[in-house]
């Protein structure tokens, strides 16, 4: 059922769906991954084969650098193709949500931006110890609202949330795991010994008991999700339209420090 899909990896192991953003180095997510991961996990809903997922990213440098920067510039003359990203960028973090089967991040590198958001929607977050995660928004003149606003205050409380993400400063894998941001931090050789072992167990398990707590578990933070996540990436859309983001662009393609105006 997903020979349909070009730019995402699936692979299967028995019970066990392993999804791979596979756009190396830095895995970033293109726009036709985009597309697909809106349709992906409604997909894995109707898959009666598959008990667990892994998402993880390919080679070891990055889990997902989070947005290519060339379609970013390219949006910067095309408005129409950044309003349909943020609003796929809604559908795909309601999959996360909505999606019935315990999915685990493989956290194998760097993790920023969106990819943190996708890694840390996940329900189980496995990630090597000298992985960066941050979700730097604001570095870029974007307001964080495709995620990074609902789920890391979630985590790992407001006055955390608050320093990095209104700084846009990353933190490591192990500190990550130390203030409670991701699951369990682990060194390299380790991870998919790790992450193969509760895959195992979970696929093992009672799977209408497990699917089921995850669900209730996933409750609170939905309805927070109904209310609130369109109206993040509407802030994310206006802020598209700033001076301060064009300048983050260009500055990032031109290989320079950005020059902000506030504006």
């Amino acid at each position: 059922m997903y020979d349909a899909y070009r730019h995402l990896k699936i692979t299967r192991r028995g019970a066990v769906l392993t999804i791979t953003l596979d756009t190396p180095p830095l895995n970033e997510v293109t726009k036709e991954m985009h597309t697909e991961l809106t349709r992906l996990f409604p997909d894995i809903n109707r898959d009666t084969e598959t008990k667990v997922v892994v998402l993880t990213g390919a080679g070891t440098r990055a889990f997902s650098a989070g947005g290519d920067f060339t379609v970013m510039k390219a949006h910067l003359t095309k408005p129409a193709g950044v309003i349909n990203s943020m609003r796929e960028a809604v559908e795909v973090v309601h999959g996360l949500l909505r999606l019935d089967k315990p999915i685990i991040a493989r956290i194998n590198g760097h993790a920023i931006g969106f990819g943190a958001t996708l890694a840390l929607f996940c329900d189980l977050t496995y990630a090597v110890e000298t992985a960066k995660i941050g979700d730097p928004h604001v570095a870029v003149g974007y307001t964080a609202g495709d995620g990074g606003a609902l789920i890391w205050p979630q985590l790992i409380g407001y006055a955390r949330a608050r320093e990095y993400l209104l700084t846009g400063d990353p933190l490591t894998g192990k500190a990550a795991a130390e203030i409670g941001l991701v699951t369990r931090a682990v060194p390299a050789e380790l991870l998919d010994e790790t992450v193969d072992g509760v895959a195992a167990r979970l696929a093992a398990g009672a799977s209408f008991a497990i699917n089921t707590t995850k669900q209730a578990i996933n409750m609170v933070l939905r309805r927070q999700f109904d209310a609130i996540l369109e109206a993040h990436v509407g802030m994310e859309l206006m802020s598209h339209f700033t001076a301060d983001h064009a300048e983050a662009v260009n500055a990032f393609l031109e290989k320079r420090q950005p020059a902000f105006s506030g504006e």
